[in-house]
């Protein structure tokens, strides 16, 4: 039904309350309970949804709040009791802050101790990363050093094949002129010098 419905209901309820039979007339009034409830039910049911939707979600708003308000309640309760437990055990309150005092000591200590260990681990890296370093350097040293020994052996390796060919050549020469008539103006030192390697 829409409001129309709804009015009609009012309407009846009105009615009904006014054919009841008044006992003190403008307050009290005796009605029949069955069709006034109904007429209720009848109006609740004809309300728009969004309404009932509305008057659902408040109802549900006030049983959490009351539920809110219970466990409010029961933890302020609960707390009290055990502030007042606590409260009336000084000696156990006394254990525990020493207890406390015990554990922050220990504590300190443990993070003097893991900052000693810390320090003497960077130390040790330290000397360990300047012994590799110190290695390294002299590893380089040796290998540059073996390389250039080696190239000097090759170098004069290679000088000495120069200087046989040499040899060889200066031989060829030498038997060469010997098999052939050389004119006095073609010396030997002007063929030493046109294969003379530069």
């Amino acid at each position: 039904m829409q409001q129309n419905g709804v009015y009609d209901l009012l309407k009846m309820l009105e009615i009904s309350l006014e054919e009841g039979f008044p006992v003190v007339p403008r307050k009290f009034t005796v009605v029949k309970t069955k069709e006034i409830e109904t007429l209720i039910d009848r109006i609740y049911a004809s309300l728009p949804v969004e309404v009932q939707e509305a008057r659902a979600f408040l109802r549900r708003r006030e049983e959490l709040q009351a539920e809110a308000q219970q466990k409010a309640e029961k933890i302020i309760a609960d707390a009290q009791a055990e502030a007042d437990r606590k409260l009336s055990e000084a000696d156990f309150i006394k254990a525990l802050e020493r207890e406390g005092i015990r554990i922050r000591t220990q504590v300190q200590q443990e993070c003097e101790e893991i900052k000693r260990r810390a320090m003497e681990e960077a130390e040790n890296i330290r000397i360990q990363a300047t012994e590799d370093a110190m290695r390294t350097k002299e590893g380089a040293e040796l290998y540059a050093e073996q390389v250039l020994t080696n190239l000097e052996k090759n170098l004069t390796q290679q000088q000495q094949i120069v200087k046989n060919g040499q040899v060889y050549m200066e031989k060829l020469r030498s038997d060469s002129f010997g098999s052939y008539d050389v004119p006095t103006s073609y010396s030997t030192d002007r063929v030493a010098q046109d294969f003379q390697i530069k």
